[in-house]
C-alpha cells in the first residue's frame, strides 16, 4: 500500500526542474504532445486490454472504418463519419463487440453485400477529456477485425454488426501498445469508467480549490511559485492525474504546464471507495 497521495509521476513540459527523489520528471510526450509516463508509473497502471476495454465501455466517440466504403457511401468525408458510428456499444463474453446502427446505415448495407459474410473493419475510439486543457485527446484505441450482421438482436429500424476482434493497440497517456484479442477477452473496464466524466467535472467545478491544493504535496518537487491553475484530467481505480499550470509573470519566461499522477492508498472498486480515496487525499494535502 502506498502513501496517500504518493506522487508516483511528474511529467513536465519544460526543461528547467531536477530530477527529485523518487519522482520521475523527464519529458517523455506522445505526438499528440500528451505527458507520457517513463518509468514510475508502470508499478500501478491499467494493463493495454484493460485501458482498451475501459474505452469501448466509455462514452468516448467510435467510428467504424471499412476500407473502401468512403468512395462508394456518397457522402462527404466528414458526414461518413458521423454515418459510422455505432448508436450504442458492447462487448460480448468472448470479447467480441457488437455495435448498433440504424438499418439503412452505410456499414450495415456494406455488411450485408460482403463477401463470405465477412466484412474487414477497424473500430476507432478517441478519448477526449471532458475538462477543457491543452490537447485534450488524451489517447485512442483500434480493434480491427471482421463485421458480421446479426438479424433480429436490435430493435425495428436498427441493426445490430458483430466485430471478432482480430488484434488491437492502443496509443493513450499510459503509452502506445499492442492489444491481444485473448486479453482483450479477459479484461475487464475500470471499475470507475461510467462515472469519470462527471466526477472530473465535478471535482473541477466543485472541489477547484481543493485540486489545486494537491500541489502541496510535490513539495520541494516543483519550483517556488504560485500554481495558477489545476485540472484534473484523468481517473481511475489507481490514481488522480492532475494538469498544473504555473504562471511566472511579465518578467519570468512563459508560462509552465506540468502533469502529476496521485496514486490512492489502494485501488478503488467504486464510487464509495473513491470518496474515501479523494478524501485521504485531500487530507493529506491539507495536512
Amino acid at each position: 500500500m502506498s502513501r496517500p497521495g504518493n506522487t508516483s509521476h511528474i511529467t513536465d513540459s519544460t526543461k528547467e526542474a531536477d530530477a527529485p527523489e523518487g519522482v520521475d520528471v523527464t519529458e517523455v510526450r506522445s505526438d499528440r504532445g500528451q505527458p507520457r509516463p517513463s518509468g514510475l508509473e508502470i508499478a500501478r497502471m491499467p494493463s493495454a486490454a484493460e485501458r482498451t476495454r475501459t474505452l469501448v465501455q466509455s462514452t468516448c466517440s467510435a467510428v467504424l472504418i471499412v476500407p473502401g466504403l468512403v468512395g462508394s457511401a456518397g457522402a462527404r468525408p466528414e458526414r461518413l463519419s458521423d454515418l459510422l458510428a455505432p448508436l450504442a456499444r458492447s462487448v460480448g463474453p468472448d470479447g467480441e463487440v457488437f455495435l448498433v446502427y440504424p438499418a439503412d446505415s452505410p456499414a450495415v448495407r456494406a455488411a450485408t453485400h460482403a463477401q463470405d459474410d465477412e466484412l474487414a473493419a477497424v473500430l476507432e475510439l478517441t478519448d477526449v477529456a471532458p475538462v477543457s486543457v491543452p490537447n485534450r485527446i488524451r489517447g485512442r484505441a483500434w480493434l480491427s477485425g471482421w463485421v458480421t450482421l446479426v438479424p433480429g438482436m436490435a430493435e425495428p429500424g436498427r441493426m445490430m454488426l458483430r466485430l471478432e476482434v482480430g488484434d488491437g493497440s492502443v496509443d493513450d497517456l499510459w503509452g502506445a501498445e499492442s492489444v491481444e484479442p485473448e486479453d482483450f477477452a479477459r479484461a475487464q473496464p475500470d471499475p470507475l469508467v461510467e462515472h469519470e466524466a462527471e466526477l472530473l467535472q465535478h471535482l473541477h467545478s466543485a472541489h477547484g480549490e481543493q485540486v489545486r491544493t494537491l500541489s502541496s504535496l510535490l513539495g520541494e518537487r516543483r519550483p517556488r511559485c504560485a500554481h495558477d491553475r489545476a485540472v484534473p484530467v484523468a481517473l481511475d481505480r489507481f490514481g488522480l492525474r492532475v494538469h498544473f499550470t504555473t504562471a511566472h509573470g511579465d518578467s519570468r519566461p512563459a508560462d509552465r504546464s506540468f502533469d502529476a499522477r496521485f496514486e490512492f492508498p489502494e485501488p478503488v472498486r467504486d464510487i464509495v471507495g473513491l470518496r474515501r480515496a479523494m478524501h485521504t487525499l485531500f487530507e493529506a494535502a491539507e495536512g
